[in-house]
């Protein structure tokens, strides 16, 4: 199993990747001035060391050191206010929503060598991962033969990869696909790209995304996996929300920019730049986005902007409006009595009578 892979998880993800590692947070721990004065120091070293674009790193940290001097963290008394207002300042002056500040004692970073993870380390991995149902809420046949898959996250490829296999084995014989990704915060790159390669034929393979990376210089690749062994291509339909970020945003922009679905829902978050996780004094820790993400066909990305659905509508109305619109296409290609039945079934559908998964808005970290 390859070291950066196991990076990625410790720091929540490698290629694009949500915030900052979701632990329980940790009320009324005191802090003085002394910790916060150090905070923001290490903050500002590690901006200057590792964000993407250096000229923000350096206005970013004089400005959270010239707040600090001029006492704007005083009234800060808990580690939990402190860490709030630091990644509120961190987004605001940065631009930058990947930005984040928690107290996490217990926080591990990523190693940065080559150095192969211990067995113990590989398996407390293995466990989350299954805790966490490798990042599939649900797979469901939904009625006229409509495959339905909600995606939360993506994780390690080495854990999610089977998982995403044994998914599109369920969904394989679907009319269309639907993937919901309004609850989706992001994960890693390898992941996003796996489970893009289900949704092209052997050997139609696709170069999918790029990340350069300002640490090391270097720009990795991201392409379509000949190995996935399932693959679906019919009608794909992705439904987004403006909760939808990172990954999440990469797989729709991904999909989006090769023409191989059709999004439906709001206008997603807008955060392109993955980073990893660093640990600050005090027992805080934050996330520094390293990278840029890069699109082999726009040379852009969804900094800032978000990926913008082809149909726009509130994010509650998302699905219902992809599988109306995914009954349809599945009508057209119906004769006799199916195509009756699909006529009731889209009536149905579009008077808010279908049996769809509810959602509900997640809370942003």
């Amino acid at each position: 199993m390859k070291t950066a892979l196991i990076a990625a998880c410790l720091a929540l993800a490698a290629g694009v990747t949500a915030p900052v590692a979701a632990r329980p947070a940790q009320d009324g721990v005191k802090v003085d001035s002394e910790t916060r004065q150090a905070v923001i120091r290490d903050l500002g070293e590690k901006m200057r060391d590792g964000y993407v674009f250096p000229e923000v790193a350096e206005r970013t940290a004089k400005a959270l050191a010239e707040k600090e001097r001029k006492h704007g963290y005083d009234s800060l008394e808990t580690a939990e206010a402190f860490a709030a207002a630091l990644t509120e300042d961190l987004r605001r002056i940065g631009q930058d929503g990947h930005f984040g500040v928690r107290y996490d004692p217990a926080f591990v970073p990523p190693p940065e060598s080559d150095e192969a993870p211990g067995a113990d380390e590989i398996e407390r991995l293995r466990r989350r991962h299954e805790q966490m149902g490798y990042g599939i809420e649900r797979v469901a046949r939904l009625e006229g033969n409509i495959g339905y898959l909600d995606v939360r996250s993506f994780g390690m490829p080495d854990f999610t990869g089977p998982a995403f296999e044994g998914a599109m084995r369920l969904l394989q014989g679907s009319d269309a696909v639907i993937i919901d990704l309004r609850s989706n915060g992001g994960g890693n790159a390898g992941s996003v790209a796996e489970l893009i390669s289900h949704f092209f034929a052997h050997g139609d393979e696709r170069h999918l995304n790029d990340i350069y990376w300002r640490p090391t210089g270097e720009t990795r690749q991201y392409w379509t996996n000949p190995a996935a062994e399932t693959r679906y291509t019919g009608p794909v339909y992705l439904v987004t929300s403006n909760y939808t970020f990172s990954g999440g945003e990469e797989f729709a922009f991904d999909m989006q920019t090769q023409k191989r679905a059709r999004i439906y829902g709001e206008t997603t978050g807008g955060g392109a730049n993955p980073g990893r996780g660093v640990k600050l004094a005090g027992g805080f820790t934050a996330f520094i986005p390293s990278g840029r993400a890069i699109n082999p066909i726009t040379h852009t990305n969804w900094e800032h902007v978000g990926v913008k659905p082809d149909v726009a509508l509130p994010a509650a109305g998302a699905l219902q409006a992809a599988y109306v619109a995914a009954l349809q296409a599945a009508a057209n290609d119906a004769e006799g009595e199916d195509k009756a039945e699909y006529a009731a079934l889209i009536e149905r559908a579009q008077h808010g009578e279908a049996n769809l998964p509810r959602w509900e808005a997640p809370a942003r970290p």
